[in-house]
């Protein structure tokens, strides 16, 4: 199942997409998708939904596809997760993950605009994919115990401005924070439908040029560590989202390091999980 939000900005409405490509409506269900949802088993609940042929069709004609999970609670990041990005960047393989933080408020649609800050000389872009918590996880005590706490993933497009990242603050949250910064989308693929989430071809383009093309297997830390890692020292709530890193190919790590201009165009897709398509603006 894909779960999906439908509608403007702030009037979205849950939807669920299924492998025929039908969109049903979940108003009957939910007033949202968002974390008290997943939290109730939400996701069961849709599956029986669609058993009982009770839910309606939507017509999906014109409406606007939101990002697939309202108001996450936080989102954590986790930076140099790729070898050929810490590589490209000049940076050491890190030996544990580095984690950050990013303001959840720069969550938009898949399809939105994405505006370049005031002041900014270098806005990048970062394909990855996104972990979407379903249940609460504290203190796993394995990896192998992640699987029941993840509700499913999407693309995320971890936007960065690397002046306000690397040479304002010692931590990366100014440069990672500003709004807009974080296209998630179009859908959450549910957990289920993602076999393997360590075998997903990555790929961004700008402006047509390809950019980034790696897969997740050439993670340094895999999603279930990452998730197992993390339970140690927060508490991951339903609807966190999780950024999982980057493969090489950033406009920091290539010589002519060629950072995003208004009017510039970036695609993104993962394997299975859909494709992301934004226009950057000035802010």
């Amino acid at each position: 199942m894909k779960l999906m939000r439908l509608g403007a900005p702030g009037k979205e409405i849950p939807a669920v997409r299924t492998g025929d490509d039908t969109v049903y409506g979940l108003s009957d269900l939910t007033s949202d998708i968002d974390g008290a949802f997943l939290a109730a088993e939400g996701i069961d609940r849709i599956r029986e939904a669609l058993a009982s042929d009770s839910l309606p069709v939507l017509d999906t004609e014109g409406l606007r596809v939101g990002a697939p999970i309202a108001r996450p609670g936080k989102i954590v990041c986790i930076g140099l997760n790729y070898s050929d990005h810490a590589e490209e960047t000049g940076a050491a393989v890190p030996a544990r993950p580095v984690v950050f933080m990013k303001d959840p408020a720069t969550v938009v649609g898949a399809y939105d605009q994405v505006l370049i800050p005031r002041g900014s000389g270098r806005t990048d872009w970062e394909v990855e994919l996104a972990v979407v918590i379903g249940r609460q996880a504290r203190y796993l005590a394995s990896p192998e115990d992640t699987a029941s706490v993840i509700a499913g993933y999407a693309i995320s497009n971890d936007v960065s401005e690397r002046e306000f990242q690397l040479d304002f603050s010692p931590q990366w949250d100014l440069g990672k924070s500003c709004e807009t910064f974080n296209p998630l989308g179009p859908w959450l693929v549910t957990a289920d439908e993602v076999t393997d989430p360590q075998a997903l071809g990555l790929r961004l383009s700008v402006n047509g040029e390809p950019r980034q093309d790696g897969n997740t297997k050439n993670m340094i830390f895999d999603v279930a560590y990452v998730v197992w890692y993390l339970s140690q020292y927060m508490v991951l709530n339903p609807g966190d989202v999780i950024n999982t890193g980057t493969p090489a190919g950033v406009a920091l790590g290539l010589p002519d390091a060629p950072y995003l201009r208004p009017g510039d165009r970036v695609e993104l897709s993962i394997d299975g999980l859909g494709r992301q398509s934004q226009t950057f603006a000035q802010a």
